[in-house]
């Protein structure tokens, strides 16, 4: 008798091939047939008209802190997620002396868009070092999860308060003590080194991302820190201002350390193609020093949800709205509804200063409401200023009294310069990506893209209309076989036996994001956005289903991966 087996299934087996009927066995966490099942199972699951894919392995999450407290690590285990690595974006809380502790916070606050109280309360701090932090956070978890070593947390450890003063450079002792850490933490198990060079990343206080002007010496270092260690992966996120230059910092630590190198690529700013320059150069790197070189993209419009309980909205500036900003949300809400306050509001402007405020109180052409099911892909004629013509009122009131009515506005701000996702399909299709960018855990107040797994499969095998799709089996594998490959998984992300039994049993026709909704389910009550999804029948990790139509079993396989497989 098998532990578990998987009847009748359509199999997407992670490879890319053809989908074929066939029943899968599991035994021991792993799985041991791919074809005609004849033993009966402990359990069964009849998958007949279902799909049976891997388990999806989100490579660019941000639990650092949230894996202290949550068990399930929600949204991400929501939407097929079986594995996630975290420690991107050179934010983290670990290596950290206790004295350092509220800096870390307020980065990670400031970057991440996480609330500091729910950090300070919530995290366990016991550990020093990056190992100690591993073995504190060994806990047992739904889904598996892996860490990197944060540039920022790791220069405060080593530097001090000299870590985030960008005139100060570490010395050759503090060099020399930083390629030594990175090395015992991924002879530990750490997955890689992150680090940030973009000025978009600041601290909570307003002070720019600690890495943000590291020399090539500093990341240098810590790129042969990796190459000490013999493993490990190396995640880079830029402007890319000084193309040459940054194009020059990647290509010398790919050659110093001889380890793979992974780039966040969006279409953003004014050279609404650079992002295809940026891939360009980055597969010739790749090419010429033989080390594989991969940009992170998204699946979708990088965009921010509006809302009265949310971090932003078109009046957040103005004046009237000020007055009541930091009262408690019951209370704001109260205000908000009565007449005279609508009126004081939608007759101000934002107070000056306030670029992106303004922006915000004046884009109505490019804010959407979101609709149910959410559609990421919407056209002009669902925009603000579209629906308030047709409604024969301002744009500003329509937007105002749909989020007094508990509704919520999507702003996309990156990979949507065109007003379609077109760019996005080219991305993903390029040679040298994979699909990354949801930062789960991240962005409470402004973002839901822990749900991207999902929108890879609905959007572009299923529902999108304004453009082309792809076939199930490569979007599948996108996520799958490929994002397990760049971090070097090689234990998963296929259904074949001896692969590892992370699984989904999925009804794809029923399969769809939910409405992105704000919970108060955060360590001191702290507010996020949350989006589950409906179609996942079963998500299986180690063999064992740990939910089941989106609820949790009860099962807690998950354990924090050490190092590459």
């Amino acid at each position: 008798m098998h532990d578990l087996v998987i009847r009748g299934a359509t199999v997407i087996d992670g490879t890319g091939g053809p989908g074929f009927a066939a029943d899968i066995a599991v035994d021991g966490g792993l799985i041991t047939v791919v074809g005609e099942v004849v033993a009966s199972g402990r359990t069964e699951i009849d998958a007949r008209g279902k799909l049976a894919t891997p388990g999806f392995v989100d490579i660019h999450t941000h639990y650092d802190g949230q894996v202290s407290w949550d068990e399930l690590l929600t949204p991400s285990s929501l939407h097929g997620v079986t594995t996630v690595v975290m420690g991107n974006c050179g934010v983290g809380f670990a290596p950290v002396k206790p004295q350092d502790r509220d800096w870390l916070i307020n980065l990670m606050e400031g970057v991440e868009d996480i609330p500091g109280s729910v950090l300070a309360e919530g995290i366990s701090w016991d550990w020093t070092t990056f190992p100690e932090y591993l073995d504190a956070i060994e806990q047992p978890r739904a889904i598996d999860f892996g860490a990197q070593v944060p540039h920022g947390a790791l220069r405060t450890f080593v530097m001090g308060e000299r870590g985030g003063d960008h005139e100060s450079r570490p010395t050759a002792d503090e060099l020399a003590q930083m390629r030594v850490i990175i090395a015992d933490a991924v002879r530990a198990g750490a997955l890689g080194w992150s680090t940030s060079r973009t000025a978009v990343h600041k601290a909570a206080d307003g002070s720019p991302t600690p890495s943000l002007t590291a020399s090539r010496e500093e990341l240098l270092t810590m790129a042969l820190g990796l190459k000490d260690a013999g493993d490990g992966v190396i995640d880079l996120i830029s402007d890319f201002i000084d193309r040459p230059e940054e194009m020059a910092f990647v290509r010398a630590v790919a050659e110093a350390s001889g380890r793979p190198v992974s780039v966040s690529i969006t279409q953003a700013g004014a050279d609404k193609d650079k992002w295809r320059a940026l891939l360009e150069g980055l597969q010739q790197i790749g090419e010429e020093t033989g080390v594989p070189i991969r940009g992170q993209v998204a699946s979708r419009a990088i965009g921010v949800m509006l809302g009265w309980e949310l971090s932003w909205h078109p009046f957040m500036s103005c004046p009237s709205y000020l007055e009541i900003a930091d009262l408690p949300v019951p209370e704001r809400l109260a205000q908000l509804r009565r007449p005279e306050v609508r009126d004081a509001i939608l007759a101000q402007v934002p107070i000056e200063g306030a670029a992106l405020h303004a922006r915000l109180s004046q884009s109505f052409e490019n804010q959407f409401i979101l609709g149910s099911p959410v559609n990421y892909e919407p056209g002009p004629e669902y925009s603000i200023d579209a629906a308030a013509a047709r409604a024969g009122v301002l744009p500003e009131a329509l937007a105002y009294d749909h989020m007094t009515a508990g509704g919520l506005l999507y702003f996309p701000m990156l990979n949507y310069l065109e007003g379609n996702l077109d760019a996005c399909a080219e991305m993903l299709e390029h040679p040298i990506t994979i699909p990354a960018l949801g930062d789960g855990g991240a962005h409470c107040g402004a973002i839901s893209d822990a749900s991207f797994p999902t929108t890879m499969l609905t959007l572009w095998g299923r529902d999108r209309v304004r453009g082309k799709l792809f076939p199930i089996e490569w979007l599948v594998k996108r996520q799958t076989a490929d994002t397990a490959e760049a971090l070097g998984l090689g234990d998963r992300g296929v259904i074949k036996p001896g692969y590892r039994a992370d699984l989904n049993v999925i009804d794809f026709e029923r399969l769809q994001a939910g409405d992105p909704f704000v919970a108060y389910d955060l360590p001191t009550g702290g507010r996020r956005l949350m989006q589950t999804a409906a179609g996942y029948e079963a998500t299986i990790v180690a063999g064992e289903i740990v939910f089941r139509e989106g609820e949790h079993t009860g099962a807690l396989p998950g354990r924090l991966i050490r190092g590459s497989r």
